[in-house]
């Protein structure tokens, strides 16, 4: 087995949503926990300061202390036991799959070539990783579970996120808002970070009865980045959707909803530092476009051991661009074997190069073949003949 020094920068490109994905999981989990202390021990310290001041004006006897003590251990309590719970569903399996996940990622640090049995194993995981990945983009969500539960990776694939992907898309296909606009509840410091204007886009496409009252309750506060918006879409109150003027058509249009779809898809995706294409999809790019040469596009100078040539991927590497090299490297296209001082390329007179190792491995062809025609031998790929002496090495400086 051929080996290579690891790149270890390299391997790492293609893991920032790995290991961001449970990141974000937990902060929600953080959010969530931090939302119930605040509102548990904000209650106790009201009562408690109530308390304290009616204890101060001899207004409280010790029964009504007792009661308020008592609520104020209750609600403690409850606290804890809520607390226990988020960690017990939800904050302990997501530190778990975390911690899975990092261990993942410094078993490869490890690793000093790619031409060990290990890294063999941790690059197979990975491409089940990257095959989850393609699945669940392309809704084979079926296949993803079947996928992930054969190979044991359940915990290193993002199942549950595209589920919850599906399932608010699903929601806006069916022109609902409410899914989304919960989402967007959910993640508001994060989108106000990463400016997204989707919560409006969704607020401005809900529909409601009372279209005025609506507008004053959730567009009013968008005023001063999207007044132009909010005045169009105020201007629907007096305009019917069978309108032919193309603004106002264009927010009655179904199409809105599959801008909606593409623009949650698209802030989801940042939020959790997903790629807009399947991981699969940007290895095969990355790899074909540090291969692709001109000559891959050159039917008759294809190399039988070259990816980019392959007819069944040629089609993906017309996307990309094609390779440097600063140092050419001269592959025998019938051999796959590199041409140096040891296998010398030897030519045809029409151009026509091969290794001089195919060379000799068809000596005996090439004579036998003269020998019948007369000293003429024939170029496997144009069938030009020509005389045996004729073929000359090359030498490449």
């Amino acid at each position: 087995m051929s080996s290579t020094k690891l790149n270890y920068e390299g391997v790492l490109l293609f893991e920032q949503p790995f290991a961001r994905v449970p990141y974000e999981n937990y902060r929600k989990v953080f959010r969530a926990t931090q939302r119930n202390i605040e509102r548990e021990l904000g209650n106790v310290q009201t009562v408690s300061n109530d308390l304290l001041q009616r204890s101060k004006s001899r207004e409280v006897n010790l029964e009504d202390a007792a009661k308020s003590v008592d609520g104020m251990i209750g609600r403690v309590e409850n606290l804890k036991r809520k607390l226990s719970e988020l960690q017990d569903t939800a904050g302990k399996p997501t530190l778990d799959v975390t911690r899975e996940r990092l261990q993942h990622l410094m078993a490869v640090e490890t690793l000093q070539t790619t031409g060990t049995l290990d890294f063999s194993r941790w690059a197979d995981t990975r491409l089940d990783r990257w095959l989850v990945d393609w699945a669940l983009r392309t809704g084979r969500e079926n296949t993803a579970r079947t996928l992930a539960q054969d190979r044991n990776i359940e915990t290193l694939v993002d199942i549950d996120l595209f589920t919850d992907i599906r399932r608010i898309e699903l929601a806006l296909s069916k022109h609902s808002c409410t899914e989304a606009l919960a989402w967007c509840s959910e993640n508001k410091t994060a989108l106000r970070k990463i400016k997204s204007t989707l919560e409006f886009e969704l607020r401005l496409q809900e529909r409601s009865r009372d279209a005025m009252a609506y507008s004053k309750k959730h567009l009013v506060s968008w005023q001063e980045t999207h007044l132009p918006q909010i005045m169009q879409a105020a201007t629907l109150l007096a305009i019917r959707p069978s309108t032919t003027c193309g603004p106002y058509r264009r927010l009655y249009d179904d199409s809105r909803w599959l801008d909606l779809i593409q623009a949650f898809r698209l802030a989801i995706y940042n939020l959790n530092s997903l790629p807009t294409e399947p991981l699969l999809n940007l290895a095969l790019y990355s790899g074909l476009a540090s291969l692709k040469l001109p000559s891959c596009n050159d039917r008759s100078s294809h190399n039988v051991d070259c990816p980019v040539c392959d007819p069944s991927i040629n089609t993906l590497a017309r996307e990309v661009p094609f390779s440097h090299h600063a140092n050419s490297t001269i592959v025998c296209r019938i051999s796959g074997r590199i041409m140096d001082e040891d296998n010398m390329p030897m030519v045809f007179p029409n151009g026509q190069v091969y290794s001089r190792e195919i060379l000799m491995f068809y000596r005996q062809a090439l004579e036998d073949m003269a020998a019948k025609h007369n000293g003429m031998v024939t170029c496997q790929v144009t069938d030009q003949k020509c005389e045996f002496g004729a073929l000359k090495k090359v030498f490449i400086s």
